[in-house]
């Protein structure tokens, strides 16, 4: 019975994880159709704020992940300037690799600043025992928690602010919406900033659980955009939902034969998925949000 629990909770510690490094990329994609190629730097760049903060400032680690997320958000806020907003009407191939550039830059720049490995941080909490197991209380209970409450934060945002009105109507229908007075550009400064804070604040989340380094960013990309592929057109419940399959069948593989398998079955259910279902998991859902 121990064993069993200890497994349900591994299980909903990869669910959880996958849901947090994805959603940033899931809200950039699915409403401004960017393929931010630099999005597991952005969790790189939220992982070292708190590694930095909480080592060399003794921050409390709380308040160093909410500064990890208002970091990337600040960075994402230029790069949008500077680099994204002249690729609105250009091709998509054209903000693939304008971002794929960038995460080659915040590599290195990430590799010059800390090298290539990166002292990491005590995970709080401790752990609980059940039986002859033990598990680590910060996986197993905060991690699903904060991935709850961005969703509900996300959903709430977009549901329920005139912000989340806007958002969604200059994403289906930029024309329109400036023709009754929206301020793309203005709009689409906060989504892309709100993705890349919400890749942050996921790899500050992460970042007590995992081996901080320069290419910790390229280790979760593969993931995060599998399930936001798998997900469909409906980024917020489709992600969810991508991520709660793969992220299960990818632990319970690993837990049965190596992590490298793991992230193997993820991958090949994603393909199968999108091979028979080309529109992803939530292409014949009502809700497309």
């Amino acid at each position: 019975m121990s064993a069993l629990l200890v497994i349900c909770l591994s299980v909903l510690t990869s669910v959880s994880i996958l849901v947090l490094i994805s959603l940033g990329l899931a809200l950039i994609f699915g409403l401004m159709k960017i393929v931010n190629m630099a999005h597991g730097e952005f969790l790189m760049v939220g992982a070292f704020t708190v590694v930095t903060l909480v080592r060399l400032a003794s921050c409390p680690l709380w308040l160093s992940i909410v500064v990890a997320g208002l970091t990337s958000a600040v960075v994402g806020a230029v790069v949008e300037v500077t680099l994204v907003r002249p690729l609105y009407k250009l091709r998509l191939v054209d903000t693939l690799l304008v971002t794929f550039g960038l995460s080659l830059v915040l590599f290195q720049l990430a590799v010059d600043l800390f090298g290539t490995t990166s002292p990491g941080i005590a995970t709080p909490l401790g752990a609980a025992s059940f039986g002859g197991y033990s598990v680590s209380i910060y996986s197993a209970v905060v991690l699903p928690l904060a991935a709850l409450a961005m969703v509900a934060a996300i959903y709430l945002i977009f549901t329920r602010t005139r912000y989340g009105l806007l958002a969604r109507a200059t994403a289906q229908n930029p024309e329109m919406a400036s023709a009754l007075g929206v301020f793309a550009p203005r709009v689409n400064l906060i989504t892309f900033s709100l993705g890349c804070g919400l890749a942050g604040l996921a790899g500050g989340l992460i970042a007590p659980v995992i081996a901080v380094s320069p290419a910790m960013g390229q280790t979760y990309v593969a993931q995060a955009f599998m399930a936001v592929v798998t997900g469909g057109p409906a980024f917020l419940v489709g992600t969810v939902a991508s991520s709660v399959l793969l992220g299960s069948i990818a632990n319970v593989v690993s837990q049965l034969l190596t992590t490298l398998w793991g992230v193997t079955a993820l991958l090949v259910t994603a393909m199968v998925i999108i091979r028979f279902m080309p529109g992803g998991l939530s292409a014949s859902w009502r809700r497309k949000f």
